[in-house]
């Protein structure tokens, strides 16, 4: 049996033709973290429509899937995941400023209250495992048991990319290199990990 320790992107060219749907979706043009998963077809195909879900921020939008999103990726030490959502946060209406503030050990104060709980709820999913019920007390002022489910549903989504990313070294696509803003690099993002 061929044990594979290492697992890296699979050019196009190689996928598993069960993933033919995938590649369309991506206009023939997948991303390195969907190269690096098509080494598992079945996965990536269960994965897919989750994939797509948790990228519209599902029951939340897409504003507040990426605080999420980003949040994550800061807790999982991910740069690769970071960097790839910097573009989607500004598309969605984040600033700079409160892009770089979700990089932040400890929250900025000046988020709206809602937004505030939320970037809490994923550091309490990150540390405790759940969410208390005082959390949720506060957290019911704004969000439904819908939007509770995808918080927890995207947070262990962008867990499972950061897993794999983190695991296996995988290199920022250079198309998304190329549209982040100057002032976020990595070493930026770095600061204060070690």
């Amino acid at each position: 049996m061929n044990k594979q320790l290492k697992a890296v992107p699979l050019p196009l060219a190689e996928w598993d033709s069960s993933l033919s749907s995938i590649a369309a979706d991506m206009n023939q043009q997948p991303l390195n973290v969907h190269k690096l998963m098509a080494n598992h077809p079945g996965l990536l195909r269960a994965w897919w429509n989750f994939r797509n879900y948790s990228v519209s921020g599902g029951a939340l939008g897409r504003r507040k899937g990426e605080l999420v999103i980003l949040r994550v990726a800061v807790h999982m030490k991910a740069w690769y995941e970071w960097a790839s959502h910097v573009e989607r946060s500004l598309a969605c209406g984040l600033s700079l400023d409160e892009i770089e503030s979700i990089r932040k050990t400890q929250l900025d104060a000046n988020w709206k209250t809602d937004e505030g709980l939320l970037l809490e709820a994923v550091d309490e999913l990150i540390a405790t495992r759940g969410l208390s019920s005082q959390s949720l007390i506060k957290l019911n002022e704004f969000y439904d048991a819908t939007q509770l489910m995808d918080i927890m549903a995207i947070h262990g989504m962008y867990i499972i990319l950061a897993c794999m990313i983190n695991t296996w070294g995988l290199e920022l696509d250079s198309q998304v290199k190329e549209k982040l803003p100057p002032s976020l690099s990595r070493e930026q993002f770095e600061v204060g990990f070690s």
